[in-house]
């Protein structure tokens, strides 16, 4: 029987890689890029072939297996397996790329940074510090060639072929035998002239000297150039003038070299060394030392090499939430480094993550995972936002916290083209309703307003027909200014949705009733849309063919290439109404003071959900196909012109403004929306509002105002002899419009209301006189000797 002996080479867990060897230290050793055969995992093989006749050379590979292979630390080649046999030597380390190759990919690519090398000098140092100080070993080895470079940037010490005991033990330094070695030789050993080297570590930090002069200039030509810095940065050329000094003594302990440079406006005192050695640390730092840290990293990370940020950052991070209890403060640096990563990559570390944050209860969690969507939602797939992640996000809608709801609201503007049949057209619009009309803050129901008209091209049809037109009606009726503009642009966004019926039966008819709106801006929109929508009808009535163009969305399934406005009043939803919103509410967390501080309109009870019948004017209107080439201006612009008016949100400001900005007739809205249900029936239609009340004394008419002007203006209101209220009971003129005498019946009205005045005036100073005899009456006669203090 045959007996076949193994190679020990084919059944090596790792196998080299079939391109061009990458090099090596200067010597027998040749560096090999490889992998794991069982995982594929990338790693770097050392190989050294035996040859006969090289049994001192021999000799020293075999020492440095050992001695890579024996020791452990952070800034040494990591040593992950060996093979030894009689015709080879392989080690294999983690991947590494050679220093000098990494330098000249850097600066070909223009991302080498001195704070890269800083930190990478430190960590040399540092490994130099450890063999000297803790293992009592020299390198006898340190050059460019004997470093090598990880996938985070690391800087590793490599090389160990020629190490020897600082002791004693063992005999003395081995022979190089290369002349390309020699020159990074100290001077004391070169010349031969006998001086002895009085601390140990004074021969590696010369040759730590020719490496920092390498890596500011290039290969050394010859020892001499030591003379020149070069490139050197001049906060580390005292240092290392100290390096290269010729009298041996004065070489610093690689201790104090390091201790000198991070001394303050030293070359590694900066960010990027502090935040490498906090991470070194992380596992032993107190909680509150976290938080402090993952807030800061942000601001610094768009200064660090991507490198850096993927492969040492993230699994920090990574870590941190998974393990630390870290919480929302690893969210935003988190999110930031994965814009480092590939779709792939980002799947497999970022996603899970995300997910499973999405089930936080923490609402600082919650808050910032909504604010930083927009950098995560491209990476989420359809089944993963429906099942995992929007049954979490519409808790936000009933959150008590204002600030939660308005990034709920604004979050939907990227979830809903994820959203399926159910989620987008039944359970979103279900929370859009109730927030609509009863969310006690006006901001967040302007909102609610804008982002159904972003996301309205992608609602089903049937959900189109039944919820855009009473949704923008119902905005248009808001006592918030913005609100009721943002209906107006709503139809607008949407206006290829509406068929020409709708736009002559249902959409003008509301449009008309906000040209006599309080507000400037909102006149002015409204103006706007009715000639956009009567330009659409027109063009329809002289050409019938065009009909059916102008309809071909209404019917349409849905599809977010129908909404051709949508697109350009997205940025003004984002920007202008969020901005305002957000400030809003961190400054007052009730609405009742906004609510107080704009003109009352009557809102009508009722849900989406018209009737066919009822075409009077409840509801709102769009824009025609030229709508986007008008100039419509900011809404943040508005609303803060609204703002700026008053005089504060606070409860004084309220007393102020309410005997100025209240309305006969109006009804709180509360009131208005009181007899809503949670679960918004969408069959009931819109109720008529309850008959006007008279309006108190000293109430001043909307009309009366400076609504957006820097100055009161001597010529009167257009509106003003339209907003007269009529008194309770009487009776409307029934002559015919050209018999009616508008101006006397204004002075009519005023002359009463002056009289009703006067009346309440002569009854409360009536009062008053009786409520004074009353008292003199009870006090009685004073007694003698008494004294009166009162």
């Amino acid at each position: 029987m045959w007996f076949f002996a193994r190679d020990p080479v084919r059944d090596f867990p790792f196998e080299i890689s079939p391109e061009l060897p990458e090099g090596g230290p200067p010597g027998p050793w040749v560096l090999h890029r490889g992998r794991k055969k069982a995982t594929g995992s990338p790693v770097s093989i050392f190989v050294y072939d035996v040859k006969p006749g090289v049994e001192e050379q021999t000799q020293v590979a075999k020492a440095a297996f050992k001695r890579l292979k024996t020791l452990r630390h952070p800034n040494i080649l990591a040593y992950i397996d060996g093979l030894e046999t009689d015709r080879c030597l392989h080690i294999v380390t983690e991947a590494v790329t050679p220093l000098g190759a990494y330098l000249k990919a850097r600066a070909e690519a223009g991302d080498l940074r001195e704070l890269e090398l800083s930190w990478g000098l430190h960590q040399i140092v540092k490994a130099l510090s450890f063999l000297v100080n803790d293992c009592s070993l020299i390198h006898n080895n340190v050059c460019m060639a004997a470093v090598f470079v990880d996938r985070a940037g690391e800087w590793k010490l490599g090389g160990l072929d020629y190490m020897y005991s600082a002791q004693g033990s063992g005999g003395g330094p081995p022979c190089k035998g290369i002349p390309e070695l020699e020159q990074y030789d100290p001077p004391e050993l070169a010349d031969g002239s006998g001086r002895a080297v009085r601390e140990k570590w004074s021969a590696d930090m010369w040759r730590l000297g020719c490496l920092i002069w390498e890596v500011f200039n290039g290969p050394l030509p010859r020892a001499a150039a030591l003379r020149n810095p070069g490139k050197i940065p001049k906060s580390l050329v005292p240092h290392y003038c100290e390096l290269v000094g010729a009298n041996p003594k004065v070489r610093p302990n690689p201790a104090r070299f390091l201790q000198n440079c991070r001394a303050p406006g030293g070359f590694m005192n900066n960010r990027f060394v502090e935040t490498n050695l906090f991470l070194e640390e992380i596992q032993i730092k107190e909680p509150a030392e976290k938080q402090k840290f993952f807030q800061e990293l942000s601001k610094s990370l768009d200064s660090f090499p991507e490198d850096f940020c993927r492969h040492k950052v993230l699994p920090q991070l990574l870590t941190a939430f998974e393990f630390g209890n870290a919480g929302a403060v690893v969210l935003t640096p988190l999110f930031k480094v994965g814009k480092f990563l590939g779709a792939e990559e980002y799947q497999q570390k970022i996603i899970p993550v995300v997910v499973k944050m999405f089930s936080s209860t923490d609402r600082a969690m919650r808050i910032r995972l909504l604010q930083q969507m927009e950098q995560f939602i491209q990476y989420l797939d359809e089944p993963t936002v429906n099942t995992q992640i929007f049954p979490h996000v519409v808790h936000g809608f009933l959150d008590t916290n204002p600030a939660i709801r308005e990034q709920t609201v604004k979050s939907m503007l990227l979830l809903a083209p994820k959203l399926n049949e159910t989620n987008l057209n039944v359970e979103l619009m279900k929370h859009f309703a109730r927030l609509q009309a009863k969310d006690e803050q006006g901001p967040i129901r302007c909102n609610t307003t804008v982002c159904l008209g972003k996301i309205g091209s992608y609602l089903s049809a049937s959900t189109r027909h039944r919820v855009l037109t009473s949704a923008f009606s119902r905005a248009t009726k808001d006592p918030f200014a913005p609100s009721r503009v943002a209906g107006v642009l709503g139809f607008a966004a949407t206006h290829n949705l509406y068929s020409m019926n709708d736009c002559a039966h249902k959409i003008l008819p509301v449009l008309c009733s906000l040209t006599v709106d309080p507000e400037r801006s909102v006149r002015d929109q409204a103006f706007k849309a009715i000639r956009s929508f009567l330009s659409k009808l027109e063009s329809v009535s002289e050409d019938p063919t065009q009909l059916a163009e102008a309809e071909k969305d209404v019917h349409a399934a849905s599809s977010p290439g129908m909404g051709g406005a949508a697109a350009s009043w997205a940025g003004w939803a984002v920007t202008g109404v969020s901005s305002l919103t957000s400030k809003l509410i961190r400054a007052h967390p009730t609405a009742a003071p906004a609510e107080t501080n704009v003109p009352q309109r009557p809102v009508p009870e009722g849900h989406w959900e018209t009737q066919e019948e009822s075409k009077d004017a409840e509801e709102d209107s769009t824009a025609a196909d030229r709508w986007d080439d008008e100039d419509w201006g900011s809404l943040e612009q508005e609303a803060e012109s609204v703002l700026a008016q008053q005089d504060n949100w606070s409860t004084g400001g309220q007393a102020s403004w309410a005997g100025q900005t209240s309305n006969p007739g109006h009804k709180s809205q509360e009131s208005d929306w009181s007899s809503w249900e949670a679960e918004d029936a969408w069959e009931q239609g819109w109720q008529e509002p309850s008959p006007p009340e008279p309006p108190p004394e000293g109430t001043r008419l909307a009309s009366e105002y400076n609504w957006g002007g820097p100055e009161p203006s001597d010529k009167g209101d257009p509106f003003a002899a339209l907003s007269v209220r009529r008194e309770a009971g009487a009776q409307p003129r029934r002559d015919s419009w050209g018999d009616d005498n508008w101006e006397g019946l204004e002075a009519e009205s005023r002359q009463a209301k002056a009289e009703l005045a006067r009346k309440k005036r002569e009854e409360r100073r009536r009062e008053m006189e009786a409520k004074r005899a009353e008292k003199k009456t009870a006090k009685g006669p004073m007694k003698l000797g008494t004294r009166k203090l009162d």
